[in-house]
């Protein structure tokens, strides 16, 4: 946690400054307002002297008010900074995951990350603001209050022998237990995440196939086992600070009781002002050992947050940008693989092994092949969502592990295998990889992706709402959306990941004739099930347990692919394929 803080703080190094020292301030004058208490009480109250009660009173009052000021103020910074502190730490947090291949995303997993980056921050967060106002002020308080009561008697001091190594004790003792309750809290609460996610994410499936109790009973499980730690420990919280007020009631019993031995002492007898002071003093360092107590509480959980998020920061990305990117060059889009092998961490056999192929401008190359044969992983490898095992990709011949990420991305129109939407209007969405695009190029990328008539009978047309995911629309024509997104974005690389699936017949065939006269400037790749899909292709790919069975047109295909032709007249009469 003190990697984190000094990270994440040192930036607002002024506003430490003044928070600090409006708090020393705030501290001393506390230190010195017993003095003056006792002194009304043996110099005005003692001996009758109005004069001096009013006089030495108004400054302590004067003294109380400007404490309260500088009060607000140190409150006012330390939230500020520690909020600012927060949001800077979730800014880090978002921009690292940003950088994450896919494989470091799969590793932490996304609902961990989504509580990495909201309640972990919370938690260090309000270590922070406590820190701010109490963490700087009990330290400074107790060591001033030993030094004071000292200064008051000597011999009544000796009650703190005994009050300050018991407090310590327990505490130390409730700690040790309560740290280990408090990282597997954090652990369970990301349990709890991924099932409420997993729920939400599936509730169409869980309803279809009836099992709404059963995810009921799961999330109860996760619910009652956070619910069971967090028992734990708010039980061993909660015998604290009764104990902590136990003791320093019995502290003030015993002082009072000492006290007033020393005040009815006949030899050196102790001045009842002082005894004033002296149990000020006593409060104020119990009161800072409760201050502090309360910090022994949440820092650990606090540093059990801080090095789940510094295990986030300090995750290296598997795929990086190059120190010096390469400038591509050579013909606009010309994709090529060399003998591409690709295995998932830690698997023990590639998923993909030996691919080679060249992908032209102005050509369409599709992908075909069972369930399970790689034609997705290789579709991912193009954009670097991973990067391949052995072998290379190359566009216009440079290696794309050479090419800036955001340079090869800009290259490519990606549209997905399950389409996404983001929150907006259907204009927004459109224009989310050229925010220049005009109305007019909106409509016409809807026209070739068949989505133009759905969108004109939508109230608001581009101006339309969709919801977050694109629930609010169909499948078909969430797919279409996606597909017009591409088309705004004019790449020089068009991959569509079993984009059709979605689409009936009709659609498809003519979003395909649609599509071969759009893209005729681009290298176009398709991954599909259906072969009426990609039987035109200029070039067909066929892939059989993550190698190429087969490269070349349906014709060539259909005499010297067996897979092929297995695939094809799995889905289509001998009549239709003549």
């Amino acid at each position: 946690m003190t990697r984190l803080l000094k990270t994440y703080l040192t930036p607002y190094w002024k506003q430490l400054a003044l928070v600090v020292t409006l708090l020393l301030v705030q501290a001393i004058a506390n230190l010195y307002l017993p003095n003056l208490n006792a002194d009304i009480i043996n110099n005005g109250v003692a001996k009758g002297n109005t004069a001096y009660i009013i006089s030495t009173g108004g400054f302590m009052l004067l003294v109380t008010l400007l404490l309260g000021v500088a009060s607000i103020i140190a409150v006012y910074w330390g939230s500020k900074t520690a909020m600012a502190f927060g949001r800077d730490v979730r800014s880090a947090l978002f921009r690292q995951v940003q950088r994450f291949s896919q494989v470091e995303i799969n590793k932490f997993g996304a609902p961990s990350l989504i509580t990495r980056n909201t309640n972990d921050v919370q938690q260090v967060q309000m270590v922070v603001v406590f820190a701010l106002n109490m963490m700087i002020l009990a330290p400074i308080t107790a060591i001033g209050g030993v030094i004071m009561a000292l200064r008051e008697d000597v011999q009544l001091s000796g009650v703190l022998v005994v009050i300050i190594p018991l407090m310590a004790a327990l505490i130390g003792f409730l700690m040790t237990r309560a740290l280990p309750l408090f990282k597997a809290m954090q652990v369970k609460i990301d349990r709890l995440n991924q099932v409420t996610r997993e729920k939400l994410s599936g509730i169409r499936v869980i309803r279809a196939f009836v099992r709404v109790d059963y995810e009921a009973k799961r999330f109860d499980d996760a619910n009652a086992d956070l619910m069971s730690t967090a028992l734990k420990v708010n039980r061993i919280m909660a015998l604290m600070m009764p104990i902590l007020l136990g003791i320093m009631n019995l502290s003030t019993v015993a002082i009072m009781w000492f006290g007033a031995q020393r005040i009815a002492a006949t030899v050196n007898p102790m001045p009842i002002g002082n005894l004033t002071a002296f149990l000020t003093y006593i409060i104020q360092i119990l009161f800072s050992v409760m201050m502090a107590t309360i910090m022994f509480v949440m820092v650990p959980r606090a540093a059990v947050s801080a090095d789940r998020i510094q295990d986030v920061l300090d995750t290296e990305p598997s795929v990086n940008d190059p120190e010096h990117p390469a400038v591509a060059t050579g013909q606009r889009g010309c994709l090529e693989f060399t003998d591409v092998e690709f295995r998932y961490p830690g698997a023990e056999d590639p998923v993909l092994c030996g691919i080679t192929f060249q992908a032209n401008p102005g050509e369409v190359t599709a992908i075909i092949g069972s369930t399970g044969s790689g034609k997705s992983t290789l579709i991912n490898l193009i954009p670097r969502f991973y990067d391949v095992t052995s072998g290379s990709i190359t566009i216009d011949g440079v290696d794309i592990r050479e090419i800036g990420r955001a340079e090869l991305w800009d290259k490519i129109g990606f549209v997905p295998q399950k389409a996404f939407l983001f929150s907006g209007t259907v204009a927004s969405n459109l224009r989310y990889g050229d925010q220049s695009a005009t109305d007019e190029r909106l409509w016409h990328a809807l026209q070739v992706a068949q989505g133009k008539q759905f969108v004109s009978e939508m109230p608001g047309e581009l101006e339309a709402p969709i919801s977050q995911g694109g629930t609010n629309v169909s499948g078909g024509q969430r797919q279409r959306l996606a597909i017009a997104r591409a088309l705004v974005k004019d790449p020089e690389v068009y991959i569509f990941d079993d984009t059709f699936s979605a689409l009936d017949f009709k659609t498809d065939s003519k979003l395909r004739a649609a599509l071969k006269n759009e893209v005729t400037h681009a290298t176009t790749l398709i991954v599909a099930q259906r072969v009426s899909t990609i039987m035109h292709a200029d070039r067909i790919i066929v892939l059989d347990g993550g190698s190429i069975a087969g490269i070349g047109t349906h014709a060539e295909l259909m005499e010297t692919s067996p897979t092929y032709r297995e695939i094809v007249y799995s889905q289509l009469t001998e009549e239709e394929v003549a």
